[in-house]
């Protein structure tokens, strides 16, 4: 294997790691919303995530090689842990909405990097798998960013409520 070839799957690899993780995350995300159009979304961007994973895997497969269990393992420990914080945290919609927007963002850069890398390995398809994936993670991030001012409300909503139970 080259060494553009080894960085193809190395990215590959973390692309893997990181889909896993945000698996996890959207499950956290998920338990702790409570609007059912939220949900909704989340849970469609799961299906996504699962689409994007097996993708990958399916472009390692053609190299050659596999995930990487140490990056899946510490990806998916790292979201676990999370949970409980999520739980407990005050302003859960907008840490979620925060949180899902700085993810969306992560995940684009990556499959930018991994699409150039690709490119320069001549892989086509590895090409085409990432700007396929990069999109929905684009179209993701759109929606976050079209919810922020329904986040800021129920953020406004969620205070009033707290000062009014602890108003004499």
């Amino acid at each position: 294997m080259t060494g553009l070839e080894q960085q193809l799957v190395r990215h590959l690899q973390e692309a893997h790691a990181m889909e896993q993780n945000v698996f996890r995350m959207l499950d956290g995300m998920i338990s702790t919303s409570e609007d059912p159009g939220v949900i909704d979304t989340l849970e469609q961007h799961k299906v996504q995530t699962q689409r994007h994973r097996r993708r990958i895997e399916e472009r390692l497969k053609a190299h050659g090689a596999s995930s990487s269990a140490v990056l899946d393992v510490g990806g998916i420990l790292g979201a676990l842990a999370k949970l409980p914080l999520d739980i407990v945290r005050g302003e859960k919609s907008a840490r979620n909405a925060r949180d899902a927007y700085a993810t969306e963002h992560l995940e684009i850069a990556a499959y930018e990097l991994l699409e150039r890398i690709a490119r320069q390995a001549g892989d086509e398809e590895t090409v085409e798998m990432a700007r396929e994936n990069r999109s929905d993670e684009e179209a993701m991030a759109q929606k976050i960013a079209q919810s922020w001012d329904v986040v800021v409300e129920d953020v406004l909503r969620s205070e009033e409520a707290r000062a009014g139970r602890t108003a004499p």
